[in-house]
């Protein structure tokens, strides 16, 4: 996960809320002034190879989910006319739409094919990765002409709407932030730098080593 130098967000992975899972869910708390303002949560959901079983299917998923909000994204493995248009056979749908009506989740997809197949001779596409929110998902897109990856899977682009009372708790400084400044602060700052540059060597052209 990336953060964008100057957001004032730090992460916490979570591995307290996937426990059983393995490593096919990834939970990451994104926080400022240590508040969590967005859970995001990646899924590889596959069958375990030794015990056939799906390690998603473990997890309390109305714990991982919090109200505040929270995104689900990633290779969810399951083909549902509810995200997929073209889709023919239900398979490994209904206990993801059972998180997606018990959260409150809205689908972000669009139908497109975010996943492009090959077999014996055959090809395919289908919708098995998906992005859910609890929140509005203002952007979603497929990035495939710019970000190929190799992989029969499509880059995906999204956005949710932000908690526009945080965000505007959130003033995003660079350099000095002088706006409460007085003007008995501005004196006594001037009154501060010059005492401290008596004890400094004034540097030019002709200073020494060691005033350097």
């Amino acid at each position: 996960m990336a953060i964008r130098r100057g957001s004032g967000l730090v992460v916490d992975e979570r591995t307290d809320l996937t426990r059983g899972a393995n490593d096919n869910v990834i939970a990451t708390d994104a926080r400022r002034r240590g508040e969590t303002i967005m859970s995001i949560v990646n899924i590889y959901d596959q069958k375990d190879t030794q015990s056939g079983e799906r390690p998603t299917r473990k997890l309390n998923w109305q714990r991982v989910i919090r109200q505040g909000g929270t995104v689900l994204a990633g290779h969810f493995n399951a083909h549902s006319t509810r995200w997929d248009p073209r889709c023919q056979v239900q398979r490994n749908a209904t206990s993801w739409e059972d998180v997606i009506d018990e959260n409150g989740l809205e689908i972000g997809n669009d139908g497109r094919a975010t996943h492009h197949w090959t077999r014996e001779g055959h090809e395919g596409e289908s919708v098995i990765d998906l992005t859910l929110a609890n929140r509005p998902i203002t952007k979603w897109s497929i990035l495939a002409e710019d970000h190929a990856t190799g992989s029969d899977h499509e880059v995906i682009e999204w956005e949710v709407e932000a908690d526009r009372q945080e965000e505007a708790d959130h003033e995003r400084v660079v350099g000095w932030n002088l706006a409460a400044m007085t003007e008995e602060d501005a004196e006594a700052a001037e009154k501060l730098w010059t005492e401290e540059a008596k004890e400094r060597a004034h540097l030019d052209a002709e200073c020494t080593a060691d005033e350097v």
